[in-house]
């Protein structure tokens, strides 16, 4: 069996380069894949904290498909959004996304 603490690294190193993906980048698209990669990484940790525990509902890895499904809603609106405001200013920075041309 795998050690616990394998999965927990690779948790910690997902939710960085996730964070980091959101905080440093300016692209929408780019900021977009870091929250995916923060939540990915709470998926991990749902199913590796989960199959640690005896529990006979498997409640991390119910979480799991909740969050795989609230992450593909978040897509496909997060990308709606960002083709419309692409379409209306023609840039998709969000630097500039308080200003008004």
């Amino acid at each position: 069996m795998i050690h616990s603490a394998l999965p927990m690294v690779l948790v910690g190193l997902l939710f960085g380069i996730g964070l980091y993906g959101v905080l440093a980048r300016r692209n929408a698209v780019l900021v977009l894949i870091g929250v995916e990669l923060m939540l990915g990484a709470a998926g991990l940790l749902f199913v590796t904290v989960g199959s640690l525990t005896s529990d006979v509902v498997r409640a991390g890895q119910v979480m799991t498909i909740f969050v795989i499904s609230i992450a593909a809603a978040e897509i496909a609106v997060a990308l709606g959004v960002i083709l419309a405001v692409f379409r209306a200013r023609g840039n998709i920075d969000m630097a500039k996304a308080g200003e008004s041309e």
